[in-house]
């Protein structure tokens, strides 16, 4: 299986400034994986410590965090040396021992020679409580579940990524139905690695959905086992509003869904945990479409979309037969599954930042609004044959964009002011828009 993730690692590796790196991402994502195989592939050795419920660990680090001290406690704890350059030191679920954490500011500063690589489901959750955390120090990288180009690559073949890369139109039409097929497949697997591997090896729809049905579950747990127990029964009743809200027509995220009379100040809180948690993107509504879109952050209104789209089937109890409907899968409960997997794709994009649009009638709506390379690009998500444009016309006459995109499941077409991309295709929305600044 291929994560792109791992260009990124060499890029860390031999950068001359090199620091302590530190993985993000929900559990499960593939974080262990990652480190793992790169270090097989970059390395000659790799020495892997897991920190959860690792008493020598918390002795170790307890008593004093001098790098040279450190490493021949590890030596000693692995049995063989730690050889800078050649060793790839890891340090997995690192937030179960925060001095680890602190100790990388002096690696950082005193022995940058080691190559050290960190990660932790529930990183975000421990570095908002507080956790000495070394600022200015480390190198950071997100993970999140497989895109629909790294699925593509795991279940056909890396050529069929190229053809959306290269941006040929002929060739990208010709295998239409291929790049059709192989998407109506990840709306119902998604990207999490073990749900991945499990449709590669086995093509069964039903075990797919019961390992999803046991991440989901892994989840739950985390939820009694983590967070603060005054708001175990909120992030539950948070988690599981979420079908609902994302099947409205307007999506945006309401209180009054989760109970009756709920209120912000309520469920503030639990939306935080799961947003530290990766288990959620927060997508925040802007009234205007110009730089910088944080300027016009309406921070009271916002959409939360989940981290996997076959996670949101699951959790919403979608039945394994709905892909062999035909299309219907991208129209399911009003578009919900097109509109997470495209939030799905942004979110996986470094340094992509997005928002929603609305008027403030609220009789407008474009479903993410992109900061890209110092230019703004409303982007409408269509799942259904439907593809009048209304809300993006009245965008695009009032705050007048180089460009629009909307993404449906239409060929590739181009016209004065708008851009159709297929869904398929929403990857490469960084291609298609380096092609016409």
């Amino acid at each position: 299986m291929y994560r792109e993730a791992i260009n990124k690692l060499y890029t860390w590796k031999n950068a001359k400034y090199r620091k302590p790196l530190i993985i993000e991402g929900a559990r499960q994502v593939g974080k262990t994986w990652l480190m793992k195989e790169f270090g097989k592939e970059a390395y000659k050795d790799t020495v892997y410590i897991n920190f959860d419920s690792n008493q020598h660990m918390q002795a170790l680090f307890s008593a004093g965090i001098d790098p040279k001290r450190i490493i021949e406690g590890l030596e000693l704890y692995v049995g063989k040396k730690i050889i800078p350059g050649d060793t790839l030191l890891i340090f997995d679920e690192v937030q179960e021992v925060p001095r680890a954490l602190t100790s990388l500011k002096y690696f950082c500063e005193e022995a940058p020679q080691y190559h050290i690589m960190c990660a932790g489901s529930l990183l975000g959750i421990a570095l908002h409580e507080g956790t000495s955390f070394p600022v200015g120090k480390v190198n950071l990288l997100k993970l999140y579940p497989l895109s629909f180009t790294e699925f593509l690559m795991a279940v056909k073949d890396k050529r069929y990524a190229e053809i959306l890369k290269s941006r040929d139109r002929q060739m990208i039409n010709a295998f239409r139905e291929t790049f059709t097929e192989t998407l109506r497949q990840y709306y119902f697997v998604g990207g999490m690695p073990e749900a991945v591997q499990s449709f590669i090896e086995e093509k069964d729809m039903i075990k797919v959905r019961d390992i999803q049905s046991r991440i989901l579950a892994a989840y739950e747990q985390d939820f009694s086992k983590h967070a603060p127990a005054n708001i175990v029964p909120r992030i539950r009743m948070v988690w599981n509003s979420l079908p609902s809200q994302l099947a409205k027509e307007n999506k945006k995220f309401i209180y009054g869904l989760i109970r009756e009379g709920g209120r912000a100040k309520d469920y503030e809180t639990a939306i935080m945990w799961l947003s530290d948690c990766g288990l959620v993107h927060k997508v925040s509504r802007v009234n205007a479409g110009r730089l910088p879109l944080k300027a016009y952050e309406d921070l009271k209104a916002f959409k939360l979309y989940l981290l996997d789209v076959g996670l949101l089937g699951c959790l919403s109890g979608l039945d394994h037969k709905t892909i062999l409907d035909g299309n219907m899968l991208f129209t399911e409960f009003k578009g919900a599954l097109t509109e997470q997997y495209v939030c799905q794709q942004l979110s996986s994009m470094d340094d992509l930042d997005f928002y929603y649009y609305t008027n403030d009638r609220g009789t407008s709506e474009v479903d993410f609004v992109i900061s890209c390379d110092g230019h703004i690009v409303p982007l409408e998500v269509k799942a259904e044959l439907n593809l009048k444009a209304k809300s993006l016309k009245a965008y695009q006459e009032k705050f007048d964009p180089e460009i629009c995109i909307r993404t449906s499941m239409a060929d590739y077409k181009r016209e004065s002011w708008l851009i159709n991309l297929p869904l398929y295709e929403i990857g490469e929305i960084r291609s298609e828009l380096s092609g016409i600044w």
